[in-house]
């Protein structure tokens, strides 16, 4: 059993360290060694009982585990930041020694709901855009949207070189005296500043923004910063849900 045979990608997901896609970059760079050896093909396969060093770091495997964190503003979805920011691990207590990441990211002065994990496969899993689990956000923004500015979420927006599209929107409340929206939007995709950039480019400036949903998963009994483990039956619905598609 000692002697079974894993791709080296998935056997650095699995540990913790990284999701497997962050994994595969890193091996091309030149960055994991196995028995003391720079090993930079993707197809490499190692058994248990071979030694492997990411950066330097030997591999410990570790135990799964799934946190649902409420994320304030004023946060980086990141284990590191070089500017010293606060990051999203620092919001973790103690009893969670495992090298945990997040699943995806929230820009810095969003809040909401933020998946992490040591599950480099599971990661994987929910962020790639064919699985369409859907992410609610409620946006505020500047401007009092008509139905024609609407009709252009679902279309697509266009910034830089992405099209930026809702699968759904429903409008929760417009203020007219201060000129201000506020609106749901249902995403598939997590492209960077995603509802910020889409909305800024209809001419709707986002005020504030927050992740409500994460598939199934809502932030009922949390506070800002606050964190819950997932239960094994919410991880297996969550495999399910991104297998659906």
């Amino acid at each position: 059993m000692a002697n079974n045979l894993e791709r080296l990608q998935k056997v650095i997901a699995q540990s913790g360290v990284t999701s497997r896609r962050k994994a595969e970059q890193l091996i091309l760079d030149g960055k994991v060694k196995v028995n003391d050896k720079v090993v930079t093909t993707l197809g490499t396969k190692v058994s248990n009982s071979d030694k492997v060093e990411v950066e330097g770091i030997p591999l410990e495997k570790e135990l799964p585990v799934y946190f649902l964190m409420y994320k304030p503003r004023g946060v980086i979805s990141s284990v590191k930041d070089d500017k010293g920011r606060k990051v999203i691990t620092d919001l973790l207590g103690e009893e969670v020694e495992e090298r945990v990441f997040p699943i995806g990211r929230l820009d810095y002065d969003t809040s909401g709901i933020i998946l992490l994990t040591n599950d480099g496969d599971f990661a994987n899993l929910l962020m790639h855009p064919r699985h369409q689990i859907d992410k609610v956000y409620v946006a505020k923004v500047k401007g009092i949207l008509k139905k024609t500015d609407l009709t252009h979420l679902k279309k697509g927006v266009k910034s830089d070189k992405d099209l930026l599209k809702a699968v759904d929107y429903r409008i929760i409340s417009t203020d007219k005296k201060a000129e201000t929206t506020v609106i749901e939007l249902t995403l598939h995709e997590g492209k960077n500043r995603h509802v910020r950039r889409m909305m800024e480019g209809l001419g709707f400036p986002v005020v504030k923004l927050k992740r409500e949903r994460y598939g199934f998963l809502n932030l009922d009994g949390l506070k800002r910063s606050e964190y819950r483990p997932l239960t094994p039956k919410e991880v297996k619905q969550m495999y399910n849900l991104a297998n659906q598609n």
